[in-house]
Parts: structure tokens; C-alpha cells; sequence
């Protein structure tokens, strides 16, 4: 028995330990940046970017990693006082439950291995999130709410127009009040149940993409094996986000998932994190016929900021990939949409956003339109489909 207890007692330290190490060194490993901070731009970008009265970001993955968002980190891209330092006014912090080891942009299998359920574990999670992706979900949006609450009224939880009102509102006396949203990478995670939109929903989420990197109970992923569109769950899980207003997320949806939920839907979408084929051509980015049919439908699109949706070099082709959705359906259908902690590389942090404005203006952006990719045009979207 006392050699029992001893050998519990070594797992249980050694567990303990890979809690406060193994976490770091993935995150660290996975969310690298090329461009450390600070970072230098002309003094006309600066004052602009100053300026700049709304800044939003429609893609970042900080919650899956276990950071203390309300303290700034010395590793990722994202955390409550870095989006202070950058004057962003809002970030929509989504939640991966799932993603397959391997993971890739052609090819993805849903039944092979998880890479989030070891991770998971040695986070120190509830068993109970162990092996249940709702409970994982609702457990990082419980998360976001508790670091909301920590900042003592200086940070807000958006989830209806009345709290944006409120963010926006704030911010004119006090810029250092920011605003999170809650979105879902994947419903998978709603684990095949109808019941769990509304759960999901009550605990603040107000974007769902029907799929991530493989296919799903709702139909086909752009990285999936069967390319299918949605099946007659997924049509109800759409009919059911319309009917409580959360935003339906094209990012990582097959072409014919896109396809059915633009012919179905009765709310604007948005796409959070992408690139554009006419810049990239992948499988993971927008067509042209895509573009336009998500401005018809009176949808935004969020540019993403790493290499395998834009490319390298990553500046300018962020800048193409804005400036190409802007020649193509108007600048009010174009954001930004980093995948910030998303297990990706990016050029810089969040606080480097001033080079986005930099590299507008060399490209002759107006100064309306710059606004308008910098935030503006998601708090318009916002203003105009918050329930």
C-alpha cells in the first residue's frame, strides 16, 4: 500500500509539473511570431492608426492555450493588456474543442487522433472536459467571462447590440475599455445535438462555423474528405442560429456548405479568417463567385495574417488580399481577421497592427477606407445584425 501511495504521489507531482511546463512550450512552439515587438512605423501611419476610433479583430484562438488573458504574456499574440496597448476595441475569441494530428489544408480525417484531448488533460482541465467537446466549449467561454469579470467593469462581454452600444459608448471617455465576443471553430463541438445551439448560445457564443479542418455532422469542410454540403442536421443547426441571432462563420466550410447556407440563410454571414484565391490559390480560400455571393448577401470577410491563407511575403499580400475584395464588392465587406493564437505563424502581434495601416497607405488606401478595414465596417456589421 505505501509503495501504492508513493507511485500516485510521483504521478500526481509529475502531473503537476507537465501542467506548468508542457502547456507553455506548446503554445510557444505553435504561436510564433516572425516580428518581435516593438514595432516601427512612419509617423503618418501612427497618427492615423491613433486615431482610429474602432479596431476589431473577427479571428482569435488565445482561449484553447490556458493563458491568464488579463496579464500580459510573454508568448502568443493575443492577451487583454496587449489589445490595450494596441487601442483594439474588440476581439472575437473563438474556441477549437477538436483538431486532428496531422492537420493539413488538403486533407483531413475526422476519426484521427485529437491533438486538443491530450492537451486538454495536461492543462489541468475538469476530467469533465476531457472527452466531451461541448463541455470543452463551454468551458472556455466560462473562460472568457471569468477574465471579462476580473477587469472590474473594463472590459465587456458583447453579446447583444445593447453591449456594443455600451463598448462603444465607454471608449470615448475611457480607451483602455475593450470588448470580447465569443465564437466556435467547428460544431463539432456541438456534438451532434440540436439542444446544445442553445446551450451554447446562453453562454454567450454568437458565431458558430459549421466546420473546421474535417467533416462533421453539419456536411463537408474545405480540408475534409467528402466535400458534401449540408446535411439535414446541419440545415437545422443553421435554421436554428438564425432564429437566436448567432453569426454563421464560412471559414473552413466546403464550397458546397458555403453554397447551401447562402441559399438558405436569412442573416449576413461572415467568413473570420481567410485569404482570397486571386492572391492564394487554395482550397482554404475564397473564389471571386464566393466573394460576391457573401457581399450580395451582405456579409463581411475577415483577412487572415498568416502564410498558408495569404502567402509570403505576408505584408503585402494581406494588403492584396484586402485590397482585392475591395475592388471586387466595396471596401464595407472587408476586416480583419488575423488567427491570432491560432497555431499559426504571423508576421507580428497584436500590437503591430500599425503596419497594416502602413502598408494601405503605400497602396493608396483612402483614409475612410482604412477605417473602415480596421474596424469600422465590423462595428457597422455589428450594430446592424446584433440582436
Amino acid at each position: 500500500m505505501k509503495k501504492l501511495l508513493i507511485g500516485l504521489l510521483v504521478l500526481f507531482l509529475l502531473y503537476v509539473i507537465a501542467i506548468a511546463l508542457v502547456p507553455p512550450y506548446i503554445e510557444s512552439d505553435r504561436n510564433q511570431t516572425k516580428i518581435l515587438p516593438p514595432y516601427t512605423v512612419s509617423a503618418e501611419a501612427q497618427t492615423i492608426y491613433d486615431d482610429l476610433e474602432f479596431i476589431a479583430d473577427l479571428h482569435c484562438d488565445a482561449l484553447l492555450w490556458g493563458r491568464d488573458l488579463t496579464e500580459k504574456g510573454d508568448r502568443g499574440h493575443v492577451d487583454f493588456p496587449r489589445m490595450r496597448e494596441a487601442n483594439v476595441a474588440l476581439e472575437m475569441f473563438t474556441i477549437v474543442s477538436k483538431s486532428p494530428s496531422g492537420q493539413n489544408m488538403q486533407k483531413n480525417s475526422a476519426e484521427t487522433m485529437d491533438v486538443i484531448t491530450p492537451l486538454t488533460i495536461v492543462k489541468g482541465e475538469s476530467p469533465f472536459n476531457w472527452f466531451s467537446l461541448v463541455n470543452r466549449t463551454l468551458s472556455q467561454s466560462g473562460d472568457l467571462e471569468d477574465f471579462i469579470e476580473e477587469e472590474e467593469g473594463k472590459a465587456i462581454l458583447v453579446k447583444s447590440k445593447s453591449d456594443l452600444n455600451q463598448l462603444i459608448e465607454a471608449r470615448k471617455s475611457d480607451k483602455n475599455v475593450i470588448g470580447g465576443m465569443l465564437g466556435i471553430e467547428g460544431a463539432h463541438a456541438l456534438e451532434g445535438d440540436i439542444l446544445n445551439v442553445d446551450r451554447v448560445y446562453e453562454a454567450g457564443v454568437r458565431m458558430i462555423g459549421p466546420t473546421h479542418f474535417f467533416d462533421n455532422k453539419l456536411g463537408g469542410s474545405a480540408h475534409g474528405e467528402s466535400g458534401e454540403g449540408l446535411t439535414d442536421f446541419g440545415k437545422s443547426v443553421i435554421k436554428r442560429m438564425n432564429d437566436l441571432g448567432i453569426f454563421i462563420d464560412l471559414a473552413h466550410s466546403s464550397p458546397a456548405i458555403v453554397e447551401d447556407v447562402l441559399d438558405m440563410t436569412t442573416q449576413p454571414v461572415i467568413v473570420s479568417h481567410t485569404g482570397v484565391r486571386a492572391v492564394l490559390d487554395s482550397q482554404r480560400n475564397l473564389s471571386d463567385h464566393q466573394i460576391q455571393r457573401i457581399a450580395e448577401n451582405g456579409g463581411i470577410i475577415g483577412i487572415a495574417f498568416f502564410d498558408a491563407a495569404v502567402g509570403e511575403p505576408e505584408i503585402p499580400n494581406i494588403i492584396a488580399s484586402i485590397k482585392h475584395v475591395r475592388d471586387l464588392v466595396g471596401i464595407e465587406h472587408v476586416a480583419l481577421g488575423s488567427d491570432y493564437d491560432g497555431a499559426v505563424v504571423v508576421p507580428f502581434d497584436i500590437t503591430g497592427l500599425p503596419i497594416i495601416v502602413e502598408g494601405m497607405l503605400q497602396e493608396g488606401f483612402t483614409l475612410d477606407e482604412i477605417k473602415a478595414v480596421m474596424g469600422e465596417n465590423v462595428k457597422n456589421f455589428l450594430l446592424k445584425n446584433l440582436k
